[in-house]
């Protein structure tokens, strides 16, 4: 079988103190896999620049100058990493054999990628790298992940658990994903929506080894919020599930302030008008506050706007001698 055309697609946001060690790490990794057969030579590396605001876009293009295996995209700002991630894999769909996604710090086992490949080689259109040991993790971080991928799954939302945004695609999943049209992009629930034969590689997170984290608790927040109400319609649910609550708790109400008046004990307070007044105007206020969410993202999904702008590329074709 003939070694697989790779592209590697590195989102890069603010990592000047760490993308040289990364570049340097995946440049002698591919000579590895190329010794392996694994992957061709010409196989590339893609760093996608998402509107860091350090020096990492003038190491980039430093790094495509000197070597010719490296390609930089420089979007025109700051998209978010699944915009990023996007770029790189749709600008060169029709290129490459197969695509796989790793972020900059490589925390992510780059050991894996050769197990990937292989089982790439043995059919798989889509491997997921999982993490099977977290005890890296501090018990706050690990308790929350393991309860965002549990109440995604509970919601309907087909995620991996345990995996991130590490994983290799087949050209074809690229080709079928260019069908998916939402801006609000959570790509670990659209990518197993796609189908096809999947299999999974297992690896530990590795240690920081510099720079900060680029997904801090807000953010984490904010990411697992766009990833359910992208794919699940669950919450718009509980709110008929908590009006139809509160509907038992009024008549609940009513009996008893029935029964108080018959038997003549009703004393006239403000507990009995004000607790009420707050619970179900509060009740009322997180309804249309979510029924806001769900219209909002229909807005920005009908605008249609692009889901990142490309700059820059910076690529440095091979120079291959005549025979």
């Amino acid at each position: 079988m003939l070694p697989t055309k790779l592209l590697l697609v590195v989102p890069c946001y603010n990592e000047e103190e760490i993308l040289l060690k990364t570049h340097r790490t995946l440049q002698e990794y591919y000579t590895h896999l190329e010794a392996e057969q694994l992957i061709s030579p010409e196989s590339k590396i893609c760093f996608v620049n998402d509107g860091s605001r350090d020096r990492t876009w003038q190491l980039i293009e430093t790094i495509c100058q000197n070597d010719s295996k490296s390609i930089g995209i420089k979007l025109s700002r700051n998209f978010g990493h699944q915009s990023a991630i996007l770029a790189g894999l749709t600008q060169y769909t029709n290129d490459y054999d197969c695509f796989i996604t790793i972020d900059a710090d490589l925390q992510d086992d780059i050991a894996a990628i050769g197990k990937m490949l292989e089982q790439h080689r043995d059919g798989a259109m889509v491997v997921y790298g999982v993490r099977d040991d977290r005890s890296n993790d501090s018990w706050f971080k690990r308790t929350t992940a393991e309860s965002f991928y549990t109440m995604m799954r509970w919601m309907g939302v087909p995620v991996v658990f345990n995996h991130a945004d590490f994983r290799l695609m087949d050209r074809r999943i690229l080709e079928e994903f260019a069908h998916f049209k939402e801006v609000n992009l959570f790509l670990r629930g659209i990518i197993p929506l796609i189908g096809f034969r999947s299999e999974k590689v297992f690896y530990k997170r590795l240690e920081r080894e510099a720079g900060e984290t680029k997904y801090p608790l807000k953010k984490m927040l904010l990411f697992a919020w766009n990833g359910v109400t992208s794919f699940s319609t669950f919450p718009m649910r509980l709110v008929l599930y908590f009006g139809l609550f509160n509907f038992f708790i009024a008549m609940a109400v009513s009996v008893y302030i029935g029964i108080s008046y018959l038997y003549g004990s009703t004393v006239a307070g403000w507990t009995s008008i004000v607790l009420p007044m707050t619970f179900f105007s509060g009740a009322n206020m997180i309804a249309i506050g979510l029924i806001g969410e769900y219209v909002g993202k229909i807005y920005e999904e009908v605008k249609g706007r692009p889901r990142y702008i490309i700059e820059k590329v910076v690529e440095v074709p091979e120079v291959r001698s005549e025979k």
